[in-house]
């Protein structure tokens, strides 16, 4: 089944941003709204104590689940928001290629941003997403 998500790419905006600027979804498609999706084991113990990007990867793995769990996948995100607990920009951008590698081609309009503090013990990263599936 095709994603119901439509990418929108302007050409009057730079090029530079790793995603597209816009997504759209058609009427009568379920919109699945994602609880941030935390770097947890299933013990909900936090992995990776000090790693952005293993902590990054967790989160990306929680997401699928959670994905599969309501009948979605990646392709059926509509939106991302990385928080990641740290003033430096190259710990944000270490979240953020492991994001980025994890959508693929399916380059969803994103939010990378750095907060004081996220909500668990040790957790430096936490993953947001917005998906839209058809009901078959």
């Amino acid at each position: 089944m095709t994603s119901a998500v439509e990418l929108i790419r302007s050409t009057r905006l730079s090029g530079v941003a790793q995603y597209a600027y816009a997504a759209c979804v058609p009427a009568g498609v379920r919109l699945v709204f994602l609880a941030g999706s935390c770097p947890l084991d299933s013990d909900g113990r936090t992995v990776a104590a000090g790693d952005f990007a293993a902590q990054a990867t967790q989160c990306v793995a929680n997401l699928r689940t959670a994905l599969e769990d309501a009948g979605a996948s990646l392709t059926d995100v509509v939106s991302t928001r990385v928080l990641v607990a740290s003033t430096r920009r190259a710990d944000l951008v270490s979240a953020w290629a492991v994001v980025r590698e994890a959508f693929g081609q399916h380059d969803v309009p994103s939010t990378l941003m750095g907060v004081t503090v996220l909500g668990y013990d040790g957790q430096l990263v936490e993953l947001e997403a917005v998906a839209a599936v058809r009901d078959t």
